[in-house]
């Protein structure tokens, strides 16, 4: 037995080889690490609940790996978008999402891919979360045949089986929102909808028009506001007389969230579901959050906040580097075994970026294909510069 041991240990130790390339193994077995522990995570603030999500949360080994690896892949993906864009490769508006991970991973964590989720024009990491690929999100974004639609959407555009979006104008997605959530309940499915939009857009009168009508109909419908400090150039404190977004819906329950806990928005997500799910109808999520990038690639990010503030909330505060530390400090993962996905990670993304710059682009002959779902109405002479090209499904 000591023998049979000390065999799969050297093995445990060496190198695998697989499909021509060589894989290192860690030097500690699976059983060598904690395959579950229970955290601590921050007080919600509420309004309107008897009851919170709970101050703690578990966490297996399986799944802190996973939240790991899609922060990355979101991470190293939008950094890279940076970077194409910068050489002109990417050209338009272009919204990127580092520093907020921990929210789209949390409330992708908290609910299942049956639900329905749309957000505004800071659409990449759903995109990844709702099952898109970096390969289609980068085409996209560079504008090839290869992107995930077709290289026609571009950055606010980009779309999945249950993702509707990707939403330019802003805060007009939550009312659409709150119309796929009728749908949910129309068709008596025990389904949700998400419906995100962030600080600058809280004060739009389309959305207080929306919780009225959710309120009024008990919609299964989770608004979530993602409260990332800054209106594009402009502070919260400037812009809305009262910050307590998580309030705002007046009659409709509320939580507040530290959005850059991965554990903590998952935790409070699943609360809301459970909450929706009930019919008792909406409920309000306010992610306190915040973007390392400024606004858009327009804006540089540093002329209406220092450096100093950036740097701060990296080094305290990052989503990613708090989930790495608990997983290394609970002896859930090897820092070599990080090291390995972060290998893993920045390859996927540099064969993604080298897709989104070989890929062709779209023929003229496609550009009115997928605007109709089905027969295009009958033409009328004149009034479409586009006449003679036809629209396919």
């Amino acid at each position: 037995m000591q023998k049979m041991l000390s065999i799969i240990s050297n093995v445990l130790r060496g190198t695998a080889s697989k499909n021509g390339a060589r894989v290192v193994l860690s030097s500690r077995g699976y059983a060598d690490f904690t395959q579950q522990a229970t955290f601590d995570i921050k007080k919600c603030d509420v309004h309107k609940l008897e009851e919170a999500p709970p101050q703690e949360a578990v966490l297996t080994r399986e799944e802190g790996l996973q939240y790991y690896r899609t922060m990355q892949v979101m991470r190293r993906m939008e950094l890279k978008a940076d970077q194409l864009y910068k050489q002109k490769i990417i050209r338009g508006f272009c919204h990127l999402y580092d520093g907020q991970e921990a929210c789209a991973v949390g409330i992708e964590a908290g609910i299942t891919l049956s639900d329905h989720l749309i957000t505004a024009y800071r659409a990449h990491g759903y995109t990844l979360t709702r099952g898109g690929t970096v390969r289609e999100i980068l085409a996209e974004l560079t504008g090839r045949r290869g992107g995930i639609a077709k290289g026609k959407g571009g950055s606010m555009h980009m779309y999945t089986k249950n993702f509707y979006g990707g939403n330019g104008i802003v805060g007009a997605q939550v009312p659409l929102g709150a119309g796929v959530a009728l749908a949910c309940k129309y068709l008596g499915k025990n389904e949700l909808c998400v419906s995100l939009y962030g600080d600058g857009a809280a004060n739009q009168g389309q959305i207080f028009e929306t919780y009225n009508m959710a309120a009024l109909w008990k919609l299964p419908c989770i608004f979530v506001c993602e409260n990332n400090k800054y209106g594009m150039g402009t502070a919260v404190e400037r812009a809305a007389a009262s910050t307590d977004y998580y309030k705002r819906g007046d009659f409709i329950p509320g939580l507040r969230v530290d959005g850059m806990d991965v554990l903590c928005v998952r935790e409070a997500t699943k609360f809301a579901a459970d909450y929706c799910r009930s019919g008792k109808g909406p409920i309000l999520m306010e992610l306190q959050t915040y973007r390392y990038h400024g606004h858009s690639m327009s804006d540089p990010g540093v002329s209406y906040r220092t450096r100093e503030e950036i740097q701060e909330v990296r080094s305290k505060s990052d989503p990613i580097s708090m989930l790495k530390d608990r997983m290394l400090q609970n002896n859930m993962a090897s820092v070599e075994e990080l090291k390995e996905i972060d290998v893993a990670v920045r390859k996927e993304i540099e064969d993604a970026a080298q897709f989104a710059t070989t890929d062709p682009e779209p023929p003229l002959e496609e550009l009115c294909n997928h605007v109709y779902s089905s027969e295009p109405p009958i033409d009328v002479r004149g009034t479409s510069p586009w006449s003679k090209l036809k629209s396919h499904s």
